[in-house]
């Protein structure tokens, strides 16, 4: 029996990244998948290959940012499955990077509203129709970095920061509604996000230097953080509730 048989997974920031690589475990564990992320040239590729492992697959073009955008990606989710049994926020943005006194309004703003508010946004639709069912699991994307500082990312820390803090209270909140909502905390994953912070392959001494801040001395691979979810997302996890799991080369255990 497969883990996520028939249950329907909503997604966000499905189509790269440990986004991708969570809908494609989803899908191989038998779960109707819903994907809503923004519209690119790359979606029709990315679905495709989502759709050759289970064709119960659909694209919802959503800004997580916008608080009617997920109520419709939500509501045409339940209408397609009928239900939103496992829920996955992930999508998020590295923003520029600056230190504090000259990061502006602007870039504050913009990663707050997609990294802090869209889960927000996610939650308060996920949650109520969780509720309804009396069942239900959601996984939020944090990071190492809603545990720690790090140098010139005081909107992306603070927001990883405030979806543990979202995390936490939910679960007490809905503990006795059936729903668990647990956090995930990815160490540096060598995905497109690297790349959008400006740490890539082409830059090797930067690249060098944040590879060393992992005891594993290697960057993570998304596939490794879908195990974690395809476990949060079961009930092999029926009696974790409320917790950030770690999964970051030893990263936070320094």
């Amino acid at each position: 029996m497969k883990k996520l048989e028939n249950k329907t997974v909503f997604i966000t920031g499905g189509l790269s990244g440990i986004g991708m690589a969570c809908a494609i475990a989803a899908a191989n564990e038998g779960a109707n998948i819903a994907i809503a992320d923004i519209s690119n040239s790359k979606n029709k590729y990315a679905m495709n290959d989502i759709l050759k492992i289970n064709a119960k697959a659909i694209f919802l073009e959503c800004d997580v940012s916008i608080f009617t955008h997920v109520e419709v990606a939500m509501q045409k989710t339940i209408d397609a499955f009928g239900s939103i049994d496992v829920a996955l926020n992930n999508a998020g943005i590295a923003g520029v990077a600056n230190k504090i006194a000259n990061m502006s309004e602007h870039d504050w703003l913009k990663v707050i509203g997609v990294n802090l508010s869209g889960v927000f946004n996610c939650m308060h639709h996920e949650l109520k129709q969780m509720a309804k069912q009396k069942s239900g699991s959601i996984i939020n994307m944090s990071s190492i970095l809603g545990k720690v500082g790090f140098n010139s990312s005081a909107h992306y820390v603070a927001a990883k920061h405030g979806v543990i803090g979202l995390t936490q209270t939910a679960a007490i909140e809905y503990a006795t509604e059936g729903i668990r909502i647990n956090a995930i905390c990815p160490g540096f994953i060598d995905t497109p996000l690297l790349n959008d912070g400006g740490i890539n392959h082409a830059h090797e001494e930067q690249l060098q230097y944040i590879i060393n801040l992992h005891p594993i001395k290697r960057l993570g691979h998304a596939e490794e953080i879908a195990k974690g979810f395809i476990f949060l997302a079961s009930e092999d996890a029926s009696f974790v509730n409320g917790t950030a799991l770690e999964i970051d080369g030893a990263y936070l255990a320094q």
